[in-house]
């Protein structure tokens, strides 16, 4: 990778104003252990031309298209009007230059529905994708050959990228960054932007929905209960039975609240407590495998294999950091793009 990283905000006209500075505050939060920034983010538009923001106020950027042409990632935020939304168009322009930009080796990101531009470029078609859960019903209409998945919270699928809505674009950023350069710089992020760096479950469990009766009581008390006793065997009828309900209204309201059933947020628990303790303890694989509840050190592996990607031995040669000196402090200070990264992005694209 580049350092800094250079990466392009491409804003189309009603875009939403959170997406359009979630880029710049979560990948401007990066930085390694001499606190040098890891990336550099500038804003285009077509034509460099102001554009209306969802919020009510305009948008004037620095630059135009020809900022893609340099750009190591390209993001486009989350758009509330326009063609893409309304007949799944794009301009050919905007089009051209996202195809150019993937075409040579970009990295190419959209937040909740700049999902409907990445596909009306092209980019998406037989790709799994996601956009934001209330918009599913029309990508599907527009864009069928897409592989759509609305209950996830982003998808990762090589070069190109969707999240979900709004805030899941800054769960999609801390997975690039946690991606370019492991959990700790990740997490330093996830520090200075004040978000949990990792959220448990899918955009599933944000879904409109009616509530079923009874639901005041929730399930969220046993799943603090279970979260305490991952190292032990943890059945669902004993979950129910916290939750003084039967195993059926139990399942019921836990996939209502959570997107998932029981024993998948079970096994997202123990592969994400397997992953802190590969990171951040020199305890034993076989040791590890008890403590996060899988039992044996094969269960582990073939558990995290499938949800991480890796074995856990090779997630803790990626991931383990480095000792932090003795002096090292965090800053935790609201991020501010400074001019002269900006100005490095620009000056790429001048002849």
């Amino acid at each position: 990778m580049s350092v800094p990283h250079r990466v392009a905000v491409l804003a189309l006209d009603g875009v939403v104003a959170l997406d359009l500075g979630t880029p710049a505050q979560v990948l401007g939060a990066a930085r390694d252990d001499d606190r040098t920034p890891l990336y550099v983010v500038a804003t285009c538009t077509p034509g460099g031309q102001p554009i209306r923001s969802s919020a009510g106020f305009q948008v004037l950027p620095d630059h135009g298209l020809e900022l893609l042409g340099s750009a190591d990632t390209v993001i486009v935020p989350g758009i509330h009007a326009g063609p893409p939304l309304h007949d799944g168009t794009v301009a050919a322009e905007v089009a051209q230059a996202l195809r150019t930009a993937y075409d040579r080796g970009a990295r190419v990101m959209s937040i909740c529905t700049g999902a409907f531009v990445l596909a009306a470029a092209g980019l998406l078609d037989g790709r799994p994708a996601t956009t934001h859960w209330a918009y599913a019903s029309r990508f599907r209409r527009l864009h069928p050959g897409v592989r759509l998945d609305p209950d996830v919270l982003f998808v990762d699928d090589g070069r190109v990228l969707t999240s979900a809505g709004v805030a899941a674009g800054i769960d999609l950023c801390l997975h690039v960054v946690r991606t370019d350069h492991g959990s700790a710089v990740a997490n330093r992020a996830a520090r200075r932007c004040v978000v949990p760096p990792w959220r448990d479950g899918g955009q599933a469990q944000y879904i409109e929905r009616p509530v079923p009766r009874g639901a005041e009581n929730g399930t969220a008390a046993t799943r603090e209960w279970a979260q305490q006793r991952l190292h032990e065997p943890v059945a669902l009828r004993e979950m129910a039975a916290h939750a003084r309900m039967s195993v059926r209204t139990f399942t019921r309201h836990f996939r209502s609240e959570t997107g998932l059933s029981p024993a998948q947020w079970l096994l997202q628990q123990r592969t994400e407590h397997a992953r802190v303790l590969l990171e951040t303890t020199d305890l034993s694989v076989d040791r590890i495998a008890r403590d996060s509840g899988f039992g044996t050190t094969a269960a582990l592996r073939q558990h995290f294999h499938a949800r991480v990607g890796v074995s856990p031995t090779a997630y803790r040669r990626t991931f383990r950091p480095s000792p932090a000196p003795s002096s090292a402090s965090v800053d935790l200070g609201v991020v501010v793009p400074g001019a002269p990264d900006v100005s490095e992005l620009s000056a790429a694209t001048t002849p």
